[in-house]
């Protein structure tokens, strides 16, 4: 399953970011993106997130994107991440995980592999996972099989 959706999000690359926009080619967030690819995957999202607005993680409290991503994914060892797993990120020790992107090509979770992801002010890419990136990870999930 890896390979199918390491396959679709590089087919998001380039798509415009959109705040909570979920669509290959017309734009997508973050979030947005692991939508896209879950539904190329498996076809219907497991729940809707509802609306959220950019700082949503800092003003409700708790783990909102890393409980959803664990009662529908396989939580693994970050050390195990290859291309193809999703990864989650803080920005600081003390912040919930609130920016997601799947690891691309590149072998191991490593500095020199390469993140795809959405951010604002900028279309989906694939970035340099260097070590401030590597830092920030919060944890790694496989699509289910």
């Amino acid at each position: 399953m890896r390979e199918k959706a390491l396959a679709a999000a590089q087919g998001f690359i380039g798509t415009p970011y959109r705040h909570q926009g979920s669509r290959r080619g017309v734009g997508c967030d973050c979030l947005g993106l692991v939508r896209g690819v879950w539904r190329a995957l498996y076809g219907d999202e497991p729940e809707a997130p509802g609306p959220y607005t950019p700082d949503w993680a800092e003003r409700g409290g708790g783990e909102p994107l890393l409980d959803a991503a664990r009662r529908h994914m396989p939580e693994i060892a970050v050390a195990d991440a290859l291309p193809g797993d999703l990864l989650l990120f803080r920005w600081h020790s003390q912040a919930a995980a609130k920016h997601c992107g799947i690891l691309d090509e590149g072998g191991r979770l490593a500095e020199g592999g390469r993140v795809i992801h959405a951010y604002e002010g900028h279309a989906v890419l694939s970035s340099p996972l260097g070590a401030a990136w590597i830092r920030r990870i919060a944890a790694a999930f496989r699509f289910p099989e």
